[in-house]
């Protein structure tokens, strides 16, 4: 016993501590307790200070990335013209899938990015493969980064190429792939990838390199664009294109060994020349362009109604004729769908660039003298009015209203002459007698009303000269009056311009130009006028005009489809000899015809009522046409005036009889007998010595009612039928 309590006291030391030998779990505990307490705090120091570094980098720079050139494209979304960014640089817009060549696509993504629809930012097998590469042979063989990597550099661009700056975008590249799709990643770096110089993004590239859109590019088109982004300013086509070359030969090889594409087609691929030349971007449409940057302000992508084939073929004809012209004459042209309203094509000037010819000045909107192309539109209110009709006769010889003698141009004078011949003719005197009797002020209110903007000269008031050209018009607003004849007589506001609430819904009402009737009679007889030598007959409504001093050609024609107006002078508004519209003017309308590459339409077909017929059957009044001067009355004639339906009344129609309305009673006073009635320009028979007569009324709405009697007097109201 006292042995083992000896043993037992033996094992503590005086002191009574424990033996050396027996503290190792304990002090091995405590140790590792130690070291694990100082990585805790190691990882939370670094984590700490790696999420501080995280957020000191701000938030993504997208708004600044998604910066582009301002793109004009036609209504099939085609481009017209890009505008350089403030700093000088092409970059446009693109979107992969509808944009870009798929070979292309194939190609980029096989060279720089295998795995970029499944990781998420950065791609750990790229990055080893990359670093084993760089530690056996001592050179960077391939890169590791990912395209959401490579976009990350581009939308911060750092010049130095070390740990820090690759750590920087592995970190942006995950934020990206948590904010964008892989669609928008993809978008975003075909946008801002260098090509060389200020060309930045595939489209810009491909543009300037190969003078096309990105949809189709060959195999080594593509090869080039893939090699270009990797040293872009030592490949620049225009500066080094051997080093570009040999560039796009080794993507080629590559592709090769990686089976993307095969032996034969690469080597086809590889005799194919690089470009050694930039070619210039696209300026279609540059006027149309310029106004639409000036209406829609900021906005990245504006769409316009032209098509752009159409305006490039009337660019390269009002071109090729002002050159025929001479060196300071000025050729414009504007197209415009007759239905929509919406213009086709606009060419302000032959040559944007030409100062002589003041190209940038667009001279479709300059206010002209319109020479006789008014015209049309006394005869239509005359028919309107019911006083005269296509087949009346009319007197084409020396008159005078007050101190204004009007003659024809070629001072001579055809004497009697149908009135469809004498539009035909474009006679002056009978178009003057015709507005005086229809009225200077409602013709130009009427002009006004259907979106044509006369400029009188200050201080003056709607005269009888303007029927010959003593006014001021724009190209464009006689293109939308003449769309008003061809759509039987309601013109509608031009539009150019799409905007985004637009796209959906378009509200432009249209504007009342003449009845139906009329504005018919109006494009029937413009159908028969005596086309130049290149035209043919009975294919195109139109109309010429010369203004004053041979300063103006006009010639504005039209079919079942579209309205085609062409002016032709000097910008400077400088007399030229011998211009005259249907020598200067007419044939390029005509030619513009042809170009479109299809037949003309068909004008539409008579409206009911129009009045169809032979001077013969005509009804007496409407036989012949004489000024309100020349009616030679006796001294008891009175005047017809319409005794009801009084003007501006409302008329309640009895339709209880299944559907059928009934009749409608006239009641005239004064009047040389027979006289005849006139219901929206259309004869509805003849008043006996009662003057009275039951009128079967028109369907609902304003109705025009004219007596004539049968020394041409006349009186008219206007009613609403209910």
């Amino acid at each position: 016993m006292s042995d083992q309590l000896n043993q037992q006291a033996g094992e503590k030391d005086v002191d009574g501590r424990d033996k050396p030998g027996h503290d190792g779990d304990g002090s091995g505990r405590r140790r590792f307790f130690r070291i694990a307490v100082v990585l805790a705090f190691v990882l939370i120091v670094t984590t700490t200070a790696f999420s501080a570094w995280v957020v000191s980098l701000g938030p993504l720079p997208l708004e600044q990335a998604r910066k582009v050139s301002t793109t004009i494209v036609d209504r099939n979304g085609k481009l017209l013209r890009a505008y350089a960014m403030a700093d000088g640089r092409w970059r446009l817009p693109v979107d992969a899938k509808t944009a870009v060549d798929p070979t292309y696509l194939k190609l980029l993504l096989a060279y720089e990015d295998r795995r970029f629809w499944s990781h998420g930012g950065v791609d750990p097998l790229a990055l080893g493969r990359a670093a084993l590469q760089f530690g056996s042979s001592g050179h960077i063989v391939s890169g590791g980064s990912t395209i959401t990597m490579q976009l990350a550099r581009l939308m911060e661009p750092r010049r130095e190429r070390s740990v820090y700056a690759k750590l920087r975008q592995m970190v942006r590249a995950v934020q990206l792939e948590r904010q964008l799709s892989k669609d928008e990643i993809l978008d975003l770096y075909l946008a801002l990838a260098p090509f060389g110089g200020n060309l930045e993004g595939i489209r810009a590239a491909s543009i300037g390199y190969f003078g096309k859109e990105p949809k189709r590019l060959s195999l080594a088109e593509a090869a080039l664009l893939v090699a270009l982004p990797q040293s872009p300013e030592r490949r620049r086509l225009d500066r080094y294109p051997e080093a570009a070359h040999a560039a796009r030969d080794r993507v080629l090889a590559r592709m090769v060994e990686d089976g993307v594409v095969s032996k034969e087609d690469a080597a086809q691929a590889r005799a194919v020349a690089v470009p050694r030349l930039r070619k210039p971007m696209p300026i279609l449409a540059p006027h149309s362009s310029d106004a639409a940057m000036l209406t829609a302000k900021d906005a990245p992508l504006i769409k316009l109604t032209l098509d752009s084939g159409l305006q490039k073929t009337l660019e390269t004809l009002a071109r090729d004729r002002a050159a025929a012209q001479g060196p300071n004459i000025s050729v414009a042209i504007i197209a415009v769908d007759n239905e929509s309203g919406d213009v086709l094509a606009r060419v302000g000037s032959p040559d944007y660039f030409d100062e002589r010819r003041a190209g940038q000045v667009d001279m479709t909107r300059a206010v002209r003298s319109p020479g006789s192309t008014l015209k049309p539109f006394i005869y239509g209110l005359a028919f309107e009015d019911g006083f005269v009709h296509p087949e009346s006769l009319i007197d084409d010889r020396p008159i005078r209203f007050g101190s204004y003698a009007p003659e024809n141009f070629d001072m001579t004078f055809q004497g009697t002459v149908p009135v469809r011949k004498a539009l035909q003719l474009s006679l002056n005197v009978p178009a003057i007698a015709l507005l005086d009797r229809v009225g200077s002020s409602r013709l130009s209110s009427r002009l006004k009303q259907a979106g044509g903007n006369l400029v009188l000269p200050k201080d003056e008031a709607p005269g009888l000269a303007m029927g010959l050209g003593g006014v001021g018009v724009t190209l464009q607003d006689l293109a939308q009056l003449y769309t008003g004849l061809a759509r039987l007589g309601a013109a509608r506001p031009l539009r150019e311009i799409v905007l985004a609430q637009e796209k959906d819904k378009d509200d432009r009402e249209p504007m009342r130009l003449m009845d139906q009737a009329a504005a018919w009679q109006v494009g029937n007889v413009l159908l028969g006028t005596p086309p130049p030598e290149n035209g043919v007959h009975n294919r195109i409504a139109f109309k010429t005009g010369t203004s004053y001093g041979y300063r103006d050609a006009w010639s504005v024609g039209f079919d079942g489809r579209i309205t085609i107006g062409v002016w032709v002078g000097r910008p400077d508004g400088a007399p030229v000899p011998g211009l005259v519209g249907r020598i200067a003017a007419a044939p390029i309308l005509f030619d513009a015809f042809a170009r479109t590459g299809k037949i003309p339409a068909a004008l539409p077909k008579p409206p009911k009522g129009a009045l169809i017929s032979s001077n013969a059957k005509l009804p007496l009044p409407l036989r012949r046409f004489r000024p309100v001067g020349e009616l030679i009355r006796t001294g008891n004639d009175q005047m017809p005036r319409i005794q009801f339906p009084l003007n501006g009344s409302r008329i309640d129609v009895d339709r209880s009889g299944g559907g059928q309305a009934a009749p409608m009673p006239v009641k005239v006073a004064g009047g040389v007998l027979p006289l005849t009635i006139m219901l929206n320009g259309t004869s509805v028979g003849e008043i006996d010595s009662r003057r009275q007569r039951l009128v079967d009324p028109p369907g609902p709405g304003f109705a025009r009612l004219t007596v004539i009697d049968a020394t041409g007097a006349a009186d008219t109201v206007v009613i609403r039928i209910q």
